[in-house]
């Protein structure tokens, strides 16, 4: 694809987040005082704290965190990512939505829906939202750590100061908000869809073969692999089956193998995402 196109499409897609996440602070988090994980909760906390302009604080608590952007990072994603949260404040600022309900379960859920879908979109095209993210990289890469620990460990800490500070109450509805927020987020990046990847080997590979293609409607790879000494005590070739399965098809891939050979060697894993190959439309139309 061409560069400026990509590149607008980029700061399209990226502007559309940057209202999503807004709709879902100024319509529900803050005329509550629900928190969200990371740098945006640490803005609402300090917000709630010192009856302070949001989107000061906000740009105030995300100057660390773009300093850590811009030593470990690239710089496309840095100057990405300081528009984005400028953008957002700019946004949050002028925004004047009236809280659309009262109802401590659907502000939660909801504002952790529209914030999640607006980080996660961003997150898809390359800038950052929230500053937490940029903490984990930097930690992981200088010592090792899980990007997905160091968020965790930073967000007990900031839902714990909430409980102190605020209250309970909020600071367990504000959990809730986060975990929708990551859900959604994790659901805009890797998609709805929900693959399997899958390895068999098998004496009866040939029939299993023909039934996953025919039967199933999916692609595969034939890896030729040998056997190690097992009860026949004697080395042999084998072709190995892997493939990936739309989870809503392992039932039906699973009983497919059973039927031609119960005794097949599977092993599942999980697979983030798919792209090209012969997809199951295709092979449907062949057939």
């Amino acid at each position: 694809m061409n560069p400026t196109k990509q590149l607008i499409i980029e700061g399209v897609q990226i502007s559309v987040g940057i209202v999503l996440a807004s709709i879902g602070l100024k319509a529900f988090l803050l005329p509550n005082g629900f928190l969200d994980g990371g740098a945006t909760g640490i803005a609402i906390l300090i917000s709630e704290i010192f009856n302070t302009n949001i989107s000061l604080v906000l740009l105030v608590v995300s100057i660390p965190f773009l300093a850590l952007a811009y030593v470990s990072l690239t710089r496309k994603i840095f100057w990405k990512s300081l528009i984005s949260i400028s953008a957002l404040a700019v946004f949050i600022h002028f925004e004047n939505f009236s809280s659309i309900t009262e109802d401590k379960l659907l502000i939660a859920i909801f504002g952790g829906l529209f914030l999640g879908a607006g980080i996660g979109l961003t997150i898809k095209n390359g800038a950052v939202l929230d500053g937490s993210e940029i903490l984990g990289i930097y930690i992981n890469n200088r010592f090792g750590i899980s990007i997905g620990n160091v968020i965790l460990f930073f967000n007990i800490l900031l839902f714990a100061s909430t409980a102190l500070l605020i209250s309970v109450e909020i600071a367990m509805y504000s959990i809730l908000t986060f975990l929708v927020t990551a859900k959604v987020i994790d659901l805009i990046i890797e998609g709805f869809e929900d693959y399997i990847g899958l390895m068999i080997v098998s004496t009866e590979a040939k029939k299993i073969e023909e039934g996953l293609t025919q039967e199933i409607g999916i692609g595969i790879t034939i890896y030729k692999g040998k056997r190690g000494y097992g009860n026949t005590g004697e080395k042999e070739q084998k072709e190995i089956i892997h493939t990936v399965v739309n989870r809503i098809d392992i039932r039906r891939t699973y009983n497919l193998i059973d039927k031609l050979d119960e005794n097949a060697f599977i092993i599942e894993f999980d697979v983030n995402n798919v792209k090209g190959g012969i997809m199951k439309k295709l092979l449907s139309q062949k057939k």
